[in-house]
């Protein structure tokens, strides 16, 4: 008997403009947010860099939370 095979979801990945128009701001601002460290991202074979829904989602949920604290 073999061992169960899970099949885990791969995350959705986004372009740098579909994050920007998430937070509103310019392309290159999501760019240094990755330089910085502030979001992670990956590398496709050709040099785009790709950031993962979650992680953008988590990071804008943390902003909007925030946002309403202050």
């Amino acid at each position: 008997m073999s061992a169960p095979t899970f099949h885990v979801a791969a995350d959705a990945l986004m372009t740098p403009g579909q994050v920007a128009a998430l937070f509103h701001v310019d392309p290159k601002t999501v760019t240094r947010w990755a330089h910085a460290g502030r979001l992670g991202s990956l590398r496709t074979p050709g040099g785009h860099r790709r950031f993962r829904e979650t992680e953008v989602m988590q990071l804008l949920r943390s902003l909007t939370t925030e946002a309403a604290h202050n």
